[in-house]
């Protein structure tokens, strides 16, 4: 058995509600800048958009929220403390206070709160399910809600 000191910030991520909390933490701390393409859609507060992301279609990014490279956001909203990996899409579709992991797709999946959602998951609506979603997803899932 080994231990070491740690100085300065540290947070124990062992529950889900605690990887949320360090997100809160890491985007307080976020630089906006936007090195995507924004059509016909409003960004407010502190908003970072990697290279090659796409966000269209009378979408609203609230910040702070970070969009990774190569992304989709398509008549969206999304709101504060959200994190979007590399190569995701999000398209008719809320989420906010959740991160969404790298190569997402969530479609038509109304609103998504305080949510984990691994790489390479798939959510798509299904009509005949009730409303009302809280994910802890983990990665390649598909989900049909």
């Amino acid at each position: 058995m080994r231990y070491s000191l740690v100085e300065g910030w540290w947070k124990d991520t062992g529950k889900p509600e605690d990887i949320l909390d360090a997100n809160h933490m890491i985007l307080d701390n976020l630089k906006a800048e936007n090195k995507g393409k924004v059509e016909n859609s409003m960004l407010k507060g502190r908003i970072s958009i990697e290279e090659n992301s796409i966000i269209k279609e009378n979408s609203v990014i609230k910040g702070p929220v970070i969009i990774g490279k190569n992304c989709l956001i398509s008549n969206a909203y999304i709101g504060p403390y959200t994190s979007i990996g590399d190569n995701s899409q999000i398209i008719n579709t809320e989420i906010e206070d959740s991160i969404v992991m790298e190569a997402a797709k969530i479609v038509n999946a109304e609103k998504i709160v305080e949510s984990l959602i691994g790489k390479n998951v798939n959510i798509e609506k299904d009509d005949n399910l009730p409303t009302g979603r809280r994910f802890i997803i983990g990665d390649c899932s598909k989900v049909r809600i």
